[in-house]
């Protein structure tokens, strides 16, 4: 197998494109593929200042990597969930990649915000997952708003984007649809978010991140077993073997056919968006946002466990008790 480019030796094969190419011709053609994305949607202006989400894995560290190999100005963003040492080594693959790369990175600790994820999980009788989605959302907006960014990027390829719209469509869930794409316009608070690797596949991002030599953080999350987009992904794998270029084709004309009108219909319903009461968050749920809320359950759920360690200890047969030495 040859590369269609070059002639050279072909190391990959992409059906879906009706192209092979060897290593140089594949990394030059997969950075084109972003900067097609960004410029069929204007998703990045001249002058932006890009705040890139930093999970530690492989499709975050390759957009960030991309986007500073075509001139953008960006800033990596990592939010330390405190979940062991998945979060622990998650950060560490962060660092020693902007640090390798000469790259700036905002870490926002979510421990020292009294919203720890495991904290959350005791504290709410919900799927953590949701929960935790809503709150690197938060953070991630008030961190580009406090900061001056001007757009939010995170790594979501076409196979998320994909598994992400038929799960929409599945439940027919208009808000969701109306709002999908690679990017969402500034509005009432909100910086403009921008999905640029939309064009390229998970398998395609996973070559690039292999062949620059990036070090990712691979270990599922302990808390997503049972995630349904997992499952979706596989439908659509062997969709695509049996119709090579499926994906690209229900996502664009999703783009240009279905998402304009779910939008219109979702324009003429509205949203009244008020600033949160503690925290100053656009929020269209009361008078304070969902992220407070939830931090004040977590606070509530410490006090009751320390009213019941304190009850135990004043329940306990004195006897029981082991005075502390004086030295």
């Amino acid at each position: 197998m040859k590369c269609r480019r070059c002639k050279e030796v072909a190391i990959i094969d992409l059906p879906s494109h009706n192209f092979a190419f060897c290593k140089e011709c594949f990394l030059m053609f997969f950075e084109k593929q972003i900067q097609k994305g960004i410029e069929e949607f204007n998703l990045i202006s001249e002058g932006d200042k890009v705040l890139v989400a930093l999970s530690g894995g492989k499709d975050s560290l390759v957009l960030m990597l991309v986007l500073s190999k075509l001139g953008y100005d960006v800033t990596g963003f990592h939010i330390d969930l405190a979940i062991g040492q998945s979060s622990i080594k998650a950060r560490e693959v962060c660092e020693r990649f902007c640090e390798k790369h000469g790259l700036t990175l905002v870490v926002k600790e979510m421990a020292k915000e009294g919203l720890a994820i495991p904290s959350v999980k005791r504290a709410l009788k919900r799927p953590i997952c949701s929960v935790c989605g809503k709150i690197k959302r938060y953070y991630f907006n008030q961190t580009a708003r406090e900061l001056g960014f001007d757009s939010l990027a995170t790594g979501h390829n076409l196979d998320d984007e994909i598994a992400r719209l038929t799960s929409n469509t599945l439940r027919w869930d208009r808000a969701y649809l109306s709002d999908q794409g690679p990017f969402l316009p500034e509005a009432e608070g909100f910086r403009k978010k921008i999905k640029p690797l939309w064009r390229v596949t998970e398998y395609e991002s996973a070559h690039y991140s292999f062949l620059m030599g990036i070090e990712n953080h691979y270990a599922p999350c302990p808390y997503s077993s049972g995630a349904s987009f997992s499952v979706l992904k596989s439908l659509w794998v062997d969709l695509e073997l049996a119709m090579p270029g499926r994906k690209i084709d229900f996502y664009q004309g999703f783009l240009t056919r279905g998402r304009p009108a779910f939008q219109a219909e979702e324009k003429i319903k509205g949203k009244n968006l008020e600033p949160c009461e503690t925290c100053g968050y656009p929020t269209s749920s009361g008078s304070i946002c969902g992220v407070c809320r939830i931090r004040l359950a977590v606070e509530e759920r410490v006090k009751e466990m320390e009213d019941e360690m304190s009850y135990d200890f004043m329940d306990s047969d004195p006897k029981d008790v082991v005075e502390a030495s004086p030295e």
